[in-house]
């Protein structure tokens, strides 16, 4: 059976897995028609814009 002769150090652990956080993270894109940030895939949560119609019907509360 194999066993480790030493133990691993701190520093050799963290060079191992240092590319474990590595990622890009999810870009910021800005909606077409209000220019807010959105995230990708999502509509746009100010005016309900997505894929250049308008999935979501938002009300005005002012005009109620």
């Amino acid at each position: 059976m194999a066993v480790p002769k030493r133990r691993t150090s701190k520093a050799k652990k963290g060079h191992r897995r240092s590319h474990h956080n590595l990622g890009t993270g999810m870009g910021v894109q800005y909606c077409p028609r209000c220019n807010e940030p959105v995230l990708p895939h999502r509509l746009c949560e100010n005016c309900g814009f997505y894929r250049n119609r308008d999935a979501l019907a938002l009300t005005d509360k002012a005009a109620e």
